[in-house]
């Protein structure tokens, strides 16, 4: 795919010497700083052919260069093959930034270019303060490509629907008095929302406008007295806007919000998260700016009562499907049939669509047989499929969004005679990942503070893996939330009781296999002292087996046997009264204590 994007290169190159552009960055990200975004923000992909969600393109007059990180070098290599581009490794020692790599390039008085839509203020600030140091020119309003884009696709148009406070547990009216009692705290007196994700929790609305996350385009603006839903009124039925109208939410077209902040008078100053609000609309307001994090984020991270439940719910039913996907993969093998990773993904969308709560996966399932397992973020198309054989490892990564909850989990399988290698490398990675889900912490304990645990026996064996150890998770909505994770870089966010989070290491063999091995956990209070005060632990929420046959138990200790065990009968007690008998059988001999 990568061979059709020379012209589009090549088009944008004319649109820069028209407009004296030296070089342009452009970002795989949308207005509203989104991880997933819709066809029509997809200017990246158009001008280079990679398609992974973390990566930028810098476009120069005579060189093409596109950043991503480690999920994605295999990946990146394959799709920019004879692209015009070159891949850069981010965050990896030695090699050039971004800005490290324009400064070596560039000329005084040449121009840089962005479109301030789809760079944060924070970012937007960082670039203009180093075209000053080296002597550029910076240019924050170069939009090229709804003129040379031809056939951009449109801003989507999906309808919305309401999240139902019996799953969401919570009001609108009850949550934007949680987020207007942060903004004053914080010594503003009105805010703007551009996050999509905070915006659909904040309101109790989804839509389906982003592929994997059930989102609405627009923008909020929140006060004491008025609220304010930036959308295209065709997206509303009458029942969201009876909805929104009941919470006093006011409706006003998408493209309305730039002209609306930069009419605001009556206020002594706007919350604005420079991480989030885009350059374009921060210079479109003449309020004093209070530059603060969303408290969307924070407050949304922790799940009630009623999203905990729902989340418990989602994971037996999607341990379900697990099962019968994992069922009919082994069923397919042993039969002789034919199948590939693409069918893979299929069987398991079907398996659970079973569920009248489903509304789709959660991300691109990753279905990496062999070597593909290396490649952290795979996902098959017709072209790269492998078709699966009765060995080798598989690594499947799925998700799904239901009503009630979102769900994320990895489990790698042999497919039969698996060797000593991935055996070994297996139960590494399984013991770091109980080593996390097991440990218990104190309050005030960071994700960086935990990443190790995870790592210690892949490091004890000279390997190591590149990403991070967990992220955040939505209540059906964003697979990747914040603030919390669990990674080696420091992130101030606390682990705090009601937060949902991944527990993933895993280890990579270039050209031979991958291992992943993947739960959600809830952070739970596991008790108090009174000299050393309160303590917490991960409560594991995703139910399905690991793979007794790739386990070394010799590796293992006591305690670590013992908690598989656990693990494994929680698995059968929970999912068993919803399979058949031979469903049970199957799951029975998968979950089969182990012992030395």
């Amino acid at each position: 795919m990568s061979k059709s994007t020379l012209a589009n290169l090549e088009t944008l190159r004319k649109e820069m010497r028209s407009n004296h552009v030296n070089a342009v960055i452009i970002p795989g990200t949308d207005a509203h700083q989104s991880e997933y975004v819709s066809a029509h923000w997809k200017m990246r992909d158009w001008i280079s052919g990679f398609t992974g969600s973390n990566g930028t393109a810098v476009v120069t007059l005579d060189d093409a260069r596109l950043w991503t990180d480690s999920r994605y070098f295999l990946q990146a290599t394959e799709q920019l093959q004879d692209s015009g581009f070159v891949m850069m490794k981010e965050d990896v020692p030695g090699e050039p930034t971004i800005m490290e790599w324009l400064a070596s390039t560039l000329n005084e008085g040449d121009v840089l270019a962005i479109d301030g839509t789809l760079f944060s203020i924070s970012k937007a600030n960082a670039l203009e303060e180093f075209c000053g140091i080296n002597g550029f020119r910076f240019v924050p309003d170069f939009a090229p490509f709804d003129k040379i884009w031809t056939e951009r696709p449109q801003r989507p148009q999906g309808i919305v629907y309401i999240h139902d406070e019996k799953y969401a547990g919570e009001s609108v009216t009850s949550k934007i008095s949680r987020i207007m009692t942060e903004v004053h705290n914080a010594g503003a007196d009105c805010i703007l929302l551009p996050a999509l994700d905070e915006i659909a929790w904040s309101f109790n609305i989804r839509c389906d406008d982003v592929t994997f996350t059930p989102v609405a385009i627009s923008f909020a603006f929140l006060s004491d007295n008025q609220r304010v839903l930036f959308i295209d009124n065709s997206k509303l039925t009458p029942d969201v806007k009876q909805h929104l109208a009941s919470a006093n939410i006011e409706i006003m077209p998408y493209a309305a919000v730039g002209k609306f902040l930069s009419s605001l008078k009556d206020y002594e100053s706007i919350l604005i998260d420079p991480t989030l609000v885009n350059d374009t609309l921060g210079q479109a307001i003449e309020l004093p700016k209070v530059y603060a994090k969303s408290p969307v984020v924070a407050i949304k991270a922790i799940k009630n009562n009623v999203q905990i439940e729902g989340t418990r719910n989602a994971m037996q039913r999607d341990g379900v499907a697990l099962v019968r996907t994992f069922m009919w993969i082994e069923d397919m093998l042993k039969s002789g049939n034919t199948i590939d990773e693409v069918d893979v993904w299929e069987k398991g969308k079907e398996m659970r669509a079973k569920s009248e709560l489903y509304r789709g996966d959660s991300f691109g399932m990753i279905a990496g047989y062999k070597d593909h397992g290396a490649i952290v973020h795979y996902n098959a198309t017709e072209e790269s499929k492998y078709t699966l054989a009765p060995e080798g490892l598989l690594l499947i990564d799925s998700g799904a969004q239901y009503l009630d909850g979102t769900t994320d989990i990895t489990r790698t399988i042999t497919l039969g005679n698996p060797t000593l290698d991935e055996i070994h490398d297996y139960t590494l990675v399984l013991k770091g990942h109980i080593a996390l889900g097991s440990q218990i912490f104190p309050e005030g304990t960071r994700g960086a503070q935990l990443d190790a645990l995870a790592r210690q026996f892949i490091w004890n064996s000279g390997k190591t893996y590149l990403h991070g150890t967990g992220h955040g998770v939505g209540h059906f909505l964003g697979v990747h939330e914040g603030p919390q994770n669990i990674r080696l870089n420091e992130n101030p966010a606390l682990l705090r009781p009601g937060m949902i989070t991944s527990d993933e290491p895993g280890v990579y063999i270039a050209g031979k296999y991958g291992i992943r091995i993947e739960n959600l956990t809830l952070v739970v209070e596991a008790f108090e002292n009174e000299e050393f005060g309160k303590f917490y632990k991960f409560e594991t929420l995703t139910l399905f087996p690991y793979d007794n046959k790739l386990i070394d138990v010799n590796m293992l200790s006591q305690d670590e046997i013992d908690w598989i065990n656990a693990y494994h009968d929680k698995v059968f007690a929970l999912l068993s009264p919803s399979l058949n008998a031979d469903e049970q059988t199957w799951l029975k001999e998968k979950t089969v204590h182990l012992s030395k």
